[in-house]
């Protein structure tokens, strides 16, 4: 057995080892880190500064068009050899005195193509050099040193972090964002021990501290159970769970050349930006019967990740995140834990972006690749009418995994991608890590006679009621760039003609969406199906070839539609939009999300109602979930999941997996514990 899992694990450094290469064979492949030094290179040659005068806010892909990617991989295929890539460029969005400007530069040719100055409202994400800088201020801040010497603390245990600040009508603003502190003496669970009632101001340009406020003093919850740091723990412990393994004597199923997988009937290719972290492009799945692979998804990521909290008080009002937009998901990666965030059977890639100097840091790590088996079944049937012959047919349901992890703040996101044998795609999410804790003066709920805005769940400490909403960006193309969006609504219809016993029954009225406005839908209000169909392409009995979208939790917004962060976060008034592809419109949240306004956001791109029926098109859909914490969730939140599915319906003939064959078993010998 001992063997075994250390061939696995082998096999995992090795691919882990050859999957980080400097050179890139794909279009739509990372900035590599040679790449973004050159990046660097090539902007401060013509803007001759350097930090904090000159910050590279955000270096990404600046993507090839859409028709010379699918040209290139045409090309690829025909020939099974090596073609010539198209240009690679990178988009730049810096922060130059004072000023936002957005630069594409030629990689190839090692210059700048274009630079615009950004003179609308908003601001780039902010990096993680800045806001390190603004929170050391803090401790050489006379006001903030008084404070906590006020509340009987050790400055040396004391640690803060940073909030967005959101937009509340203001007609000029600043750059700044909101420091908030605390208190880490006896337990590594900071974030369950805040300095209730401070909050700071500090500007972003000027890097300074330029309003503060102590408003209070109320006891810092106490450090007693809230330890989560496994060495640190005391008993009793539990519960024990017994190991289990996933084990691939042969090796992984799956093969990885640079960015590019294939497995099992699929290939896609994974890559990663700053902003919004993984990004699956070009999967397409290999149809057994008309021996090819055929197209599902272009391009799929998350594109803004809304999380507003409920309370409105003054240091707790402004927290209503982007976190993508303002934080940067993909920046906000860590490094994924072997044998833990992935099993033994995982490989790994590195990732890397570039720091507000353009320097590249690297996340090692920061992708794991899973087969994955938990005793589900792909499909089955006992049949029992045959007389004397007994059919009992199953065949396990293997799936291939890619999985990330963005701490932002507080809270720890677990995204995956699933591939599954059947044609299906799932999109999990994961939410673990620490509430957003509000300190207070009540121990008992019985205290409490007005609007907490949160949970009670220890002394002196409130779990703050919150959303989150997840917005994925997916360009489906099914079998084509030409699709449509279906509506299957199920509607009830009554027997009148006593032509039955029956007095009713239900059937489907399809209605294909002709454009934005009719494709624009809040789930669960009528009974549908909705689905992205190719029009131009029929199965054999006449059916239009489509996949079609499972939604799993959904959660409709609760705030007023004219409330400052609603308008921020239109874009999830519907759960689905559909919008007609546009290489610009890539951001639901609006390229400048920190202090934006609402006026480029996805909401605001689907009131041109343009024509989206047999078109190129691209489906927003949006993972919602209402947060009442709970004591559970406390000290550290067990994983909530949620998610959503895309199916194949009548996209295939028959069952594709109907002749998928049961892995052979695998023996394993007797494990002696006796030393």
């Amino acid at each position: 057995m001992m063997k075994l899992l250390v061939f696995s694990f082998l096999i995992t450094l090795f691919i882990s080892y050859t999957t980080s290469a400097s050179t890139y064979k794909h279009p739509l492949d990372p900035l590599t880190p040679s790449e973004l030094k050159l990046v660097r290179t090539t902007v401060q040659k013509t803007y001759k500064a350097s930090s904090p005068t000159l910050t590279f806010q955000y270096i990404g892909l600046d993507e090839p068009d859409k028709a010379l990617v699918l040209s290139w991989q045409s090309s690829k295929a025909k020939t099974k050899a090596a073609t010539s890539l198209p240009p690679r460029r990178a988009l730049v969005i810096a922060r130059f005195k004072n000023q936002s400007l957005e630069v594409t530069v030629n990689l190839s040719k090692r210059s700048i193509v274009s630079t615009k100055v950004y003179t609308g409202q908003g601001f780039p994400m902010m990096t993680f050099d800045e806001q390190d800088f603004v929170v050391e201020l803090l401790f050489k801040y006379t006001p903030f040193i008084e404070s906590v010497h006020k509340r009987g603390l050790n400055i040396s245990h004391v640690v803060c972090s940073v909030s967005s600040v959101g937009w509340y009508g203001e007609i000029k603003s600043k750059r700044t964002l909101k420091l908030q502190c605390f208190y880490s003496q006896g337990s590594s669970n900071l974030f369950a021990r805040p300095l209730e009632g401070i909050t700071v101001v500090a500007d972003l340009d000027q890097r300074k501290i330029v309003e503060y406020f102590d408003r209070f003093n109320i006891p810092v919850p106490k450090a007693e159970g809230t330890e989560f740091v496994a060495i640190k723990q005391k008993p009793p412990f539990g519960p024990t769970l017994t190991g289990a393994a996933f084990v691939q004597p042969n090796g992984p199923g799956f093969k990885i050349d640079g960015h590019s997988i294939s497995w099992a009937n699929w290939e896609f290719h994974v890559g990663y930006d700053i902003r919004a972290g993984p990004m699956i492009s070009m999967a397409s799945i290999y149809d057994l019967q008309q021996q090819r692979y055929r197209r599902v998804l272009y391009r799929g990521y998350i594109s803004e990740f809304f999380v507003p909290y409920m309370d409105p008080t003054a240091n707790w009002y402004f927290k209503t995140f982007l976190d993508s937009g303002e934080f940067g998901f993909g920046q906000s990666m860590v490094s994924l834990e072997p044998l833990a965030d992935c099993p033994a059977n995982a490989a790994f890639l590195d990732a890397y972006f570039a720091g507000e100097d353009g320097i590249p840091v690297k996340i090692a790590n920061a992708i794991c690749i899973f087969e994955k088996y938990a005793g589900d079944i792909m499909w089955r049937h006992t049949e029992t009418e045959i007389i004397d012959e007994k059919i009992r047919e199953v065949r396990p349901d293997v799936s291939l995994v890619v999985r990330t992890v963005s701490t932002v703040g507080n809270y720890d996101y677990i995204i995956d991608w699933e591939f599954k044998p059947s044609g299906s795609i799932k999109m999990g999410v994961g939410l673990t890590g620490i509430l957003g804790i509000k300190g207070t003066s009540y121990t008992h709920v019985d205290q409490i006679k007005e609007d907490a805005f949160g949970t009670l769940l220890a002394d002196n400490t409130i779990g703050v009621h919150h959303d989150h909403y997840l917005t994925y960006h997916l360009d489906l193309d099914i079998d084509g760039e030409a699709n449509s969006f279906m509506k299957t609504n199920l509607e009830s219809v009554t027997v009148t003609d006593h032509s039955s016993p029956r007095k009713s029954y239900w059937t489907v009225v399809r209605e294909t969406a002709k454009t934005e406005a009719d494709a624009r839908i809040k789930l669960g209000l009528k009974p549908s199906e909705l689905a992205i169909v190719n029009p131009n392409k029929k199965t054999k009995p006449g059916n239009k070839m489509g996949y079609r979208l499972f939604p799993g939790t959904v959660a409709h917004p609760l705030l007023l539609s004219d409330d400052y962060p609603q308008i921020r976060g239109a874009f999830i008034n519907y759960d689905v939009f559909v919008t007609p592809y546009n290489k610009s419109e890539k951001w639901a949240g609006g390229l400048y999300a920190d202090q934006s306004r609402g006026e480029d956001t996805l909401a605001v791109w689907s009131l041109r109602n343009r024509s989206i029926e047999n078109k190129d098109i691209v489906l927003w859909h949006t993972v919602g979930i209402h947060h009442v914490p709970c004591q559970e969730d406390y000290p550290i939140m067990p994983t909530l999941s949620g998610g959503f599915e895309i199916r194949p319906t009548n996209f295939f003939e028959i069952n594709p997996v109907l002749k998928a064959k049961t892995p052979k078993p695998v023996r394993l010998p007797k494990c002696n514990s006796q030393p």
